[in-house]
């Protein structure tokens, strides 16, 4: 759908949000980042043509999350333990399913081979049905009454559900799944990005699944389109963590470098 404005929102989500959400994997300042996108939506409600929010979407047992593996003596990594190529092929980690293996380890290996994530194991979160799973309360209110004000309708693009490959990007799986279409590129997002005058651009994690989205968002659109990318930096914060802060910091100068506009919600 053609829009002059559209606004693209990546994982608004009460599990990845601070304060009173208390969700379950909080990212410090989201809270703040969705009260502030929330006035924003109500401030241009009248000029938002679009909008696109995709959600993180899992199931319990997903192989980045803890009851998938287990130790030599049965025991489930605790969250935010990293498990390399090496650790899965010298037995230190192996899946609770045996039947899961091989495909496992290939997963472990080809993540690797990408060179952008070793394999993470994240707290559940997201789980698709959950309280965690939905939208930020203050900014869902806001997005209705878009809603109602414009006779429109939110485009919901729901990732993850597929457990045997992450899915950070809104736009492909970290590994796509050739039997999943849902894990291979999302055209259709790419395509209503490609036909917008504007873009704007905010949401969860900074370091993760905003940058994945945004930078495959701008390796297909075609560089006459990047100018159209418009990203919101008080509406996006990392995960914490030295690394993952420094994702976020080299994301920020990629933008500058691709020439995507950066700019605040106000």
């Amino acid at each position: 759908m053609t829009a002059k404005l559209r606004l693209l929102i990546i994982d608004p989500q009460v599990d990845f949000c601070d304060g009173p959400c208390n969700g379950a994997l909080p990212v410090p300042g989201a809270d703040a980042d969705m009260m502030r996108l929330a006035a924003m939506v109500d401030r241009l409600s009248a000029h938002i043509d679009a909008i696109d929010v995709t959600l993180d979407s899992h199931h319990t047992v997903d192989i980045a999350h803890p009851a998938w593996w287990m130790d030599r003596s049965g025991q489930e990594p605790p969250p935010f333990t990293s498990i390399t190529t090496a650790d899965a092929e010298a037995g230190r980690w192996t899946p609770r399913n045996p039947a899961w293996r091989q495909r496992s380890l290939d997963y472990v290996r080809a993540l690797e081979a990408r060179g952008k994530y070793v394999l993470c194991i994240w707290p559940v979160h997201c789980l698709i049905g959950s309280p965690g799973h939905a939208v930020h309360p203050t900014l869902f209110a806001a997005l209705q009454r878009w809603e109602r004000q414009s006779m429109g309708s939110i485009d919901f693009v729901m990732k993850g559900g597929n457990k045997f490959t992450e899915h950070y990007s809104a736009v492909q799986a970290e590994v796509p799944d050739p039997a999943d279409p849902s894990t291979q590129l999302n055209t259709a997002l790419i395509d209503r990005v490609r036909e917008s005058d504007m873009v704007l651009i905010a949401g969860e994690a900074l370091s993760h699944c905003v940058k994945s989205t945004v930078t495959d968002i701008a390796d297909q659109i075609g560089a006459r389109h990047l100018r159209k990318l418009v990203f919101l930096e008080d509406c996006s914060s990392p995960v914490p963590g030295d690394q993952n802060e420094a994702l976020g910091l080299a994301f920020a100068a990629d933008l500058h470098t691709r020439g995507i506009r950066i700019s605040r919600s106000a």
